[in-house]
């Protein structure tokens, strides 16, 4: 991790953790709904009312995303000091999230990609009575990081990618990347694209994208494995982006956060009045644009990763949280339910624009809440 970002996040965690208290006062008990935003002075007054019935010194387990690692650090700082429960959470991937939940080894579980039919019909068997939900919490950009000396503003565009990224576009200074910058002093450098290892949402996302927007360049089915030939890879979005970092004439994809002392990230033709480059508020943009598709309880979005808006990042994804509907472990639904209470409440959410992600527009996050208080 880069070590100017990690100053940044150091300090943004310290102050979380002093306010975490403040924050969770306003999530109100696991009763209320979710996401009451309450100052009354019963809420106020001990952490303990808004930790539910979750034990002090309570473990939580849970795995998957690496994309909202940083995210979930955040949030356990805060909670874990207001509520004295302690959450282990491994950021191994959502490949390895949705499988050890479906194995009952974790009370949640995080993932870029919503689970599929027979992911579901797996869940059923250790959610009694229940089936494991999507609930969608983390947004952020997948920004297109390059190390590319002498380029400090890059400009590409779907066809761009899809062939860099599958081994057809392999000089920087390819006539393609010069069309699309026309000011640049683009090097005679061979383009070093690292992908990912592991399975991963954010790698499925990515695919997604270029599956959609330019399906004659990307003839790949797309899903949580690389599929392309060549590049080069990396374990975890740390991983391809220190290996961006690391490598002259490198380009990755990872959560924006990733980006920074030395990696700058790519802007994006869409075909809108500007390019676009990943942000916060470029990110919720499309998000706001996103259709929740899931049934009952689950709320699985369909992104718009076409849009042409002006501002909107297209290549956007949102990290889910993964638990079950009915059928939670009794020994850690309390503590679960708290915690995903906090993180889906106004001020959790508050949390998210300060480390590089974007919120949950409110129509959506306003149906996590009251999902969350729902859940059994």
């Amino acid at each position: 991790m880069k070590l100017q970002r990690m100053n940044r996040r150091a300090l943004t965690l310290g102050a979380l953790a002093v306010s975490g208290a403040l924050a969770l006062t306003a999530c109100g008990s696991d009763d209320n709904g979710g996401g009451s935003t309450s100052t009354s002075s019963s809420s106020a007054n001990a952490s303990s009312a808004n930790c539910g019935t979750a034990k002090k010194g309570q473990q939580l387990l849970a795995d998957g995303s690496s994309a909202q690692k940083n995210a979930i650090d955040a949030w356990v700082k805060a909670f874990s000091q207001a509520c004295g429960v302690q959450i282990n959470y491994k950021g191994g991937g959502s490949g390895a999230g949705v499988t050890s939940f479906n194995q009952g080894q974790l009370a949640f579980a995080g993932s870029d990609s919503a689970l599929k039919p027979e992911e579901v019909t797996a869940s059923k068997k250790v959610c009694s009575g229940g089936q494991g939900i999507d609930l969608p919490m983390v947004g952020g950009p997948i920004a297109l990081g390059y190390n590319v000396p002498g380029v400090d503003n890059l400009v590409l565009d779907a066809p761009t990618l899809a062939k860099i990224f599958d081994s057809k576009i392999t000089k920087w200074n390819d006539a393609a990347i010069k069309k699309l910058n026309p000011s640049a002093t683009l090097p005679d450098l061979k383009i070093q694209a690292f992908h990912r290892s592991d399975e991963s949402g954010t790698t499925d996302n990515f695919t997604k994208y270029l599956i959609a927007t330019t399906p004659a360049n990307w003839k790949y089915s797309g899903g949580k494995a690389w599929q392309a030939k060549g590049g080069q890879s990396a374990a975890g979005s740390a991983g391809v982006a220190a290996g961006v970092k690391q490598t002259s004439g490198a380009i990755g994809y990872f959560e924006l956060s990733y980006v920074g002392d030395g990696v700058k990230p790519v802007s994006i033709n869409t075909g809108a009045s500007a390019p676009v480059a990943p942000s916060t508020d470029s990110a919720t943009k499309d998000i706001a644009d996103a259709k929740i598709v899931g049934t009952g309880s689950d709320l699985k979005l369909q992104l718009n990763y076409n849009t042409k808006a002006e501002g909107a990042y297209p290549i956007t994804l949102v990290t889910y949280e993964i638990v079950c509907d009915k059928g939670n472990k009794a020994d850690t639904l309390p503590a679960t339910k708290a915690f995903l209470t906090y993180i889906a409440s106004e001020e959790g959410q508050k949390v998210l624009s300060t480390i590089d992600y974007a919120p949950i527009p409110d129509a959506i996050i306003t149906k996590v809440r009251s999902t969350i208080a729902s859940i059994s």
